[in-house]
């Protein structure tokens, strides 16, 4: 093999090295039970305490029914919906899952990490059953005149 072709083959190899380590790198965020903020009661603390203890475990259904309490005692807490959702999410029950998420992202909407969370990727936008055209525009099916000419 003539220098030449050794050089060619060792940057090929680097190029792939340094692409694929690239990808490599680009893993899966791990999905974890966000703290309660602002004026959240004791008790809904503690269940979320006890509901990210279970989930990180593994113990979904135990995370179920803690992080189900929690939402009792905040109801308007996003970050309490969003760790029901994590646990209904584990668990497989992904419609429930995706009512608490979008109860999540409404409650908090300028919580990045409830927006960005892989958890809601899989469901898309929330907004994406809205019309797209603005309201008053909406098709007439009737068909547009021809030859640039108005309607007469």
């Amino acid at each position: 093999m003539g220098g030449g072709m050794k050089s060619f083959i060792t940057i090929c190899t680097a190029s792939l090295l340094i692409v694929g380590g690239g990808c490599a790198a680009k893993k899966a965020k791990t999905l974890t039970p966000l703290p309660l903020s602002g004026k959240v009661s004791q008790s809904a603390l503690q269940a979320t305490m006890v509901g990210a203890a279970a989930f990180n475990s593994g113990q979904f259904e135990e995370a179920k029914s803690s992080f189900d309490q929690a939402v009792s005692g905040a109801p308007d807490s996003g970050e309490a919906h969003y760790n029901l959702g994590l646990a209904l999410f584990a668990l497989g029950n992904r419609d429930q899952a995706r009512e608490q998420f979008i109860q999540a992202a409404n409650l908090a909407p300028g919580h990045q990490v409830i927006w960005d969370s892989p958890a809601l990727s899989p469901f898309g936008n929330p907004e994406s059953t809205l019309p797209k055209t603005p309201l008053g525009q909406e098709p007439s099916g009737a068909r547009p005149p021809l030859g640039g000419g108005g309607r007469r």
